[in-house]
């Protein structure tokens, strides 16, 4: 028997998935299943496990293409993957995408225009973000570390000593909860590595 589902994403831990249920509900979604993750990873959890229960003449709903898709190519392999499988597509935002002449046409235009949109998002970023480079205000991401940090000055010194303390990198971050990454870049700049 045909199905409704709902596939719910937000990029980050601190976002909220209830506006996007809500609508999904009310879009007669029977059962949803949503990700906490961002889009550019494509293997999402929730997302594969909703794929691989579809089947013909069921119906998956999303509120946006980038809930599923970042850009067109992904956009038109997923509704074509789909359409191939009997499985129809609806977007709340765009409409129903079935395998029709029709919806590859409006499917194609739309897409284009949201990465078009996309794209010009981070263009406005980079531009801003090089105005305030300029300006002297960018300050870029904060550093975790700082030179006062506890766990970090006694992280470099188990490093610096780790031949006559026997511990190896590993049980360095363990002890210290500093990431093996970090270590490994701020030995570098303070000249310990």
């Amino acid at each position: 028997m045909a199905k409704q589902y709902g596939y719910a994403r937000v990029s980050t831990a601190d976002q909220h998935l209830e506006a996007q249920v809500k609508a999904l509900q009310e879009a007669g979604a029977e059962e949803i299943y949503k990700d906490k993750a961002t889009g550019k990873n494509t293997q999402r959890e929730g997302l594969q496990a909703l794929l691989s229960i579809l089947q013909a003449g069921d119906t998956l709903i999303v509120t946006k293409m980038d809930r599923v898709a970042r850009n067109v190519k992904e956009g038109i392999q997923l509704v074509d993957e789909l359409t191939e499988k009997g499985i129809k597509l609806h977007v709340l935002n765009m409409g129903m995408f079935d395998g029709s002449p029709t919806s590859k046409l409006i499917r194609n235009i739309l897409l284009s225009v949201a990465e078009w949109e996309r794209e010009m998002i981070l263009e406005r970023q980079r531009e801003g973000i090089a105005v305030a480079k300029a300006q002297g205000k960018y300050k870029g991401k904060p550093k975790k570390y700082t030179d006062k940090n506890p766990a970090l000055v006694h992280a470099l010194e188990l490093f610096a000593n780790r031949e006559t303390n026997g511990k190896t990198v590993k049980e360095i971050c363990q002890i210290t909860k500093v990431s093996r990454a970090s270590l490994y870049n701020i030995a570098k700049e303070k000249g310990i590595l």
